[in-house]
């Protein structure tokens, strides 16, 4: 086949303990997937979910031990963090049920939903779409995945982020409102997920702004530490 111009490389996340990489295909994303902060954004209740994507390219990818470098995004003056639990897909499907999602699932990962809050809240408030506020360059930071054998129950896990060493989120997994099975079940009624999805689960309360310089730390029990540098 001949291309006008050379494809982009494929954007792929390592795999803890292998040489191997996941290539990544969608990047879903959940909203307001936990009740408290459901509330700190005005919201209450268990409201069916709703899915926003941003680009495979947004994904930045921070290694093992490492500490990610993220450009300061244009356009904004309030850049948010939201600390994430990653679930990978590993065998696609449509209409997958609850009880069969989790032999779907690839492997788990530490991510952060990037957000530029002011140009989202504008975006609200005018009644069009989000994109500009969530799917920009670098907006889906990522660690390495965890493959789903040694992980047995990622939604007892403790979920964390502190910036500058001081706390920000802290929360359960088990406090998602629709499970990690039932996200799933909703994700593909909408869309044929298929192999090297990632979906971004909803983050916990806490959420708030960085800037130039701050330090980003954040982790998952069982999936280790993310490291992320605001430049």
């Amino acid at each position: 086949m001949h291309y006008a111009f050379s494809p982009a490389p494929v954007t792929s996340v390592p795999i803890a303990g292998t040489e191997a990489r996941f290539p990544v295909h969608r990047v879903y994303c959940v909203g307001r997937n936990y009740e408290e902060h459901a509330k700190e954004m005005g919201f209450t209740g268990r409201e069916p979910p709703f899915f926003f994507l941003k680009p495979a390219d947004a994904v930045l990818v921070v290694p093992a031990g490492e500490t990610g470098q993220m450009p300061y995004p244009s356009l904004t003056g309030n850049l948010h963090h939201e600390i994430e639990l990653v679930v990978a897909i590993g065998k696609g499907g449509r209409n997958i049920r609850a009880a069969d999602a989790l032999s779907h699932i690839f492997g788990y990962a530490v991510g952060l939903d990037m957000t530029r809050r002011d140009l989202q809240n504008d975006m609200k408030k005018q009644g069009r779409p989000w994109c500009i506020g969530k799917a920009f360059d670098h907006s889906a930071p990522i660690g390495p995945i965890t493959p789903a054998a040694e992980l047995s129950a990622p939604e007892a896990s403790a979920i964390w982020l502190q910036v500058n060493g001081t706390d920000r989120q802290r929360s359960q997994v088990s406090q998602l409102i629709w499970n990690i099975a039932e996200t799933i079940e909703h994700c593909s009624a909408a869309w044929e997920l298929a192999p090297g999805d990632l979906i971004y689960t909803g983050t916990p309360e806490g959420v708030g702004a960085v800037v130039r310089g701050d330090l980003l730390e954040g982790g998952i029990d069982g999936l280790g530490t993310l490291r992320l540098q605001i430049a």
